[in-house]
């Protein structure tokens, strides 16, 4: 019987090292080695940061991604999906049973680490794949402005400002709420798109959630303010009265 390989990817939250898993904690800490993305090897990312909180330093090893490459699939996004999949191939090769991959978020929900484990599994014939889920940065942002994602029979609908702004106006036209990731770049876009379906009136933003720096704000606040790319806006389905949409 060969021995068993098997890659994780595990959920770390939106960054707060205390929204991170006990499930989570447990399994970084028996892996053999924990991944964590950065842009370049010399900087300190945000998985790296809420990781570091809990798992011994000496363990912890950054792979480089194209984690600010706007580029759809482009060449550099693939030369780092390859190489950090030759790392995690290197250590499985030296003898590591259990490789983590830390992710901000949830491993699911547009993580690095889908295509991190597809190229794995190309290259290392029987290895295992698995996720530990993480609290998204929608769920945390619910929690910490007070507002209710969704009850009743409303839908969500989840989406990134990357996507274009015709998707996102077709979300916001339709009953239910609306979760935007990465809007800051396009921020006034966004915010004219909410004030055209007249979904402004409850609309709320929230960056560094749990971190220093921490923002979150109605968005009719924001004016015209650059914002992190990585920023989150929840724009909650219309209510008139209580369990009106049971």
């Amino acid at each position: 019987m060969g021995v068993s390989r098997r890659l994780v990817g595990v959920g770390v939250g939106p960054g707060d090292p205390e929204s991170v898993t006990v499930k989570a904690i447990r399994r970084m800490r028996a892996a053999d080695v924990v991944l964590v993305p950065v842009m370049t090897p010399d900087e300190q990312g945000r998985a790296e940061a809420t990781v570091r909180a809990h798992v011994d330093h000496g363990r912890i090893e950054r792979v480089v991604f194209a984690l600010n490459d706007r580029n759809g699939r482009s060449e550099r996004r693939v030369r780092a999906w390859d190489e950090a999949a030759r790392t995690v191939a290197g250590h499985f090769g030296r003898g590591a049973g259990t490789v983590a991959f830390a992710t901000i978020g949830d491993p699911n929900v547009y993580s690095t680490f889908t295509y991190l484990a597809q190229t794995v599994r190309e290259l290392v014939p029987g290895v295992e794949t698995e996720t530990v889920a993480g609290i998204t940065a929608m769920q945390d942002l619910a929690a910490r402005s007070a507002t209710v994602l969704v009850e009743g029979t409303e839908p969500l609908t989840l989406l990134p400002a990357t996507g274009g702004a015709d998707g996102l106006r077709r979300a916001l036209g339709r009953d239910g709420s609306v979760v935007v990731y990465k809007f800051g770049r396009v921020a006034p876009q966004v915010t004219e798109a909410l004030r055209e379906t007249g979904r402004l009136d409850g609309a709320v933003y929230g960056s560094r959630l749990g971190l220093d720096g921490e923002e979150i704000a109605p968005v009719a606040d924001l004016g015209g303010a650059a914002l992190p790319y990585l920023s989150t806006l929840i724009a909650p389905a219309r209510r008139t009265e209580r369990g009106g949409k049971l």
